[in-house]
């Protein structure tokens, strides 16, 4: 009798190659991503004479400095994002490592990138030098961010060092109810267990809400896994992991893909494996949510009003309502959909894929925005596949900006920022102070919803459209 097994024990003991007596364990990996932001890792290496172990296992992406005006590095007029590309590609030719670089017609954001391409797959331990690393999981990989001098550490030599997680079981059952997303789950169970809520824990989302949701709509519920503190998210795969693999270029193919699809389905938690922490959320209960402060805790249902520090059952709680009710400038028991805005944005690592533009667009459909706003496709090929279905010009005839694939105004290190003090419904995933720029003020919602504020011209409830 062999004792009942998780999924992520599963595929943490087929990477670990040794444990100490503390109990932290060396872990092997099959997938390091790398981008601007890594050049302190690639000068560690330099400083040390040392080689990348395994160039083949890791990959450049061009994602968070990249401009979304232009794909000319020529045209980019700020030294210092124009230096960080050419970094990043110096860097990667210099140690032999495949970049999808700022020219590549494959370029997009890290966590878009990683799954199109087939490079994410199932029972792999991933790291990247970006917290929503967590993305991957949907995939039934474990996947989290690392800092830089663990990047260098995997540079050198494919493995890091980490203690093991403890684990929660986070179930969705029931069906979700018209217009409700993926972005819906993850903001109502940040709400309710709060931005510390599963610190320490690998998350997997189990039930038959989740089992329910295509590949794109589990990346982005994964993808907010970080939000709540987690360290990771996961998702068994199944079906419909593999019909979303099957053919993509860095996929098995042939005999292999049979093969590996014979080791993927048992990448499954055991019927009695137990969990550090069980969670349950109905399905049917599940509202959309918007954000009303500066963190993805501080969200409600949007037929709700915004709470106050009376309402806060402590003297801590209270201050950091009141913190962020100054910064976003609310006032208590101000109706959500009375909130005007002054643009919108569509993309990111979050809610950029096909899946989320055709959910936009089908709102915005014969409307105008009475705000402006931009739309970055998540990567290239995305970006290509819109234009294809007419999505680009449904935008742009609603009056937003349709640019090219990056992380843009997600991270306002790219030149696209919100103006100070102007109010901004997002589908990005964080929403602390001056993320989109400095005095900027952040709405985190869904593809839908963005679109339902941009032709309200305030917060606004999809299910009335």
């Amino acid at each position: 009798m062999t004792t009942p097994t998780t999924l992520f024990d599963k595929v943490w003991d087929a990477h670990e190659i040794h444990r100490t007596d503390g109990g932290e364990s060396l872990l092997w990996i099959d997938r390091h991503f790398v981008h601007e932001g890594s050049f302190h890792a690639f000068n560690k290496l330099r400083e040390r004479g040392l080689p990348v172990a395994r160039p083949d296992l890791t990959f450049g992406i061009a994602d968070h400095y990249v401009p979304t005006l232009t794909r000319r590095l020529d045209d980019i007029a700020d030294a210092k994002v124009r230096g960080m590309i050419e970094q990043l590609s110096d860097n990667t030719r210099e140690h032999g490592i495949t970049l999808f670089g700022l020219d590549d017609p494959r370029q997009g954001i890290v966590h878009v990138l990683g799954p199109e391409q087939g490079l994410t797959q199932p029972g792999l331990l991933m790291v990247c030098g970006d917290s929503h690393t967590s993305t991957h999981g949907a995939f039934g990989s474990i996947a989290f961010g690392i800092g830089a001098s663990e990047v260098a550490h995997v540079l050198a030599t494919q493995t890091l060092w980490q203690t093991r997680p403890k684990q929660m079981r986070l179930t969705v059952e029931g069906t979700l109810p018209p217009g409700i997303s993926a972005k819906d789950i993850a903001l109502t169970w940040i709400a309710r267990l709060g931005a510390d809520g599963t610190r320490g824990h690998a998350i997997e989302y189990a039930g038959s809400a989740i089992r329910a949701l295509s590949m794109e709509a589990r990346l982005t519920l994964c993808n907010l896994s970080i939000e709540g503190g987690a360290r990771c998210g996961m998702i068994a795969p199944d079906a419909t992991t593999f019909d979303y693999l099957r053919g993509r270029p860095f996929a098995p193919r042939g005999e292999a893909w049979d093969q590996a699809v014979a080791c993927w389905e048992t990448l499954a938690s055991d019927t009695d494996a137990r969990f550090d922490r069980e969670v349950m959320l109905d399905a049917s209960e599940i509202a959309p949510t918007v954000t009303w402060g500066v963190s993805p805790e501080e969200a409600l249902p949007i037929d709700q009003c915004i709470p106050g520090p009376a309402d806060q059952p402590d003297a801590g709680k209270a201050r950091q309502v009141c913190d962020s009710l100054e910064y976003m400038g609310l006032e208590p028991g101000q109706k959500l959909t009375d909130i005007g805005i002054d643009r919108v944005f569509i993309g990111s690592c979050t809610n950029a894929r096909i899946e989320d533009l055709r959910a936009a667009a089908e709102v915005l459909r014969g409307r105008r925005s009475k705000v402006p706003g931009i739309v970055a496709p998540g990567s290239t090929l995305v970006k290509h596949q819109a234009e294809a279905e007419g999505l680009d010009r449904v935008f742009v005839e609603a009056g937003l900006e349709w640019r090219e694939s990056g992380c843009s105004m997600c991270v306002g290190m790219n030149g696209d920022l919100v103006p100070s003090g102007e109010r901004c419904a997002s589908t990005t995933n964080r929403n602390f102070k001056g993320r989109q720029g400095p005095g900027a003020r952040t709405h985190l919602m869904s593809p839908a919803m963005v679109a339902a504020a941009a032709v309200a011209g305030h917060l606004a409830d999809i299910r009335e459209l």
